[in-house]
């Protein structure tokens, strides 16, 4: 059961890991979600949120990310190692977490292989 927590060090907290990820600009999306990523030196991945107003009322908001947060911890291991995850679901789409630990994982993995291309 440990293994499929939650846990603090699977999650970005500080604000310069978000700015890291923003800053660098690299991004993967489709209908569902935009995900700005960043390798983070770590042997694991790990993620944050970023839900805005304009995805609706904090009801929406909430769903939207507890919805993402289980769908990273259910595909932690399916996600290359490594990475920041910095999630934005797109507004105007109504969740379910088999759309999204799909989305997620999908992305995570594009993300993964620029990430690559762009480490000298």
């Amino acid at each position: 059961m440990g293994q499929q927590q939650f846990g603090r060090k699977y999650r970005i907290r500080l604000r310069a890991d978000f700015q890291r990820a923003y800053r660098l600009r690299c991004t993967a999306s489709d209908g569902r979600l935009l995900v700005f990523g960043a390798a983070n030196g770590l042997g694991h991945p790990r993620l944050g949120l970023a839900a805005s107003r304009r995805l609706g009322n904090a009801l929406v908001r909430n769903r939207w990310k507890r919805l993402t947060r289980e769908a990273f911890r259910i595909s932690r291991e399916q996600l290359p190692p490594g990475v920041d995850l910095v999630v934005c679901p797109r507004p105007g789409v109504v969740p379910k977490l088999e759309e999204v630990t799909a989305s997620l994982t999908r992305l995570a993995t594009r993300l993964s292989e620029r990430l690559a291309g762009l480490s000298p």
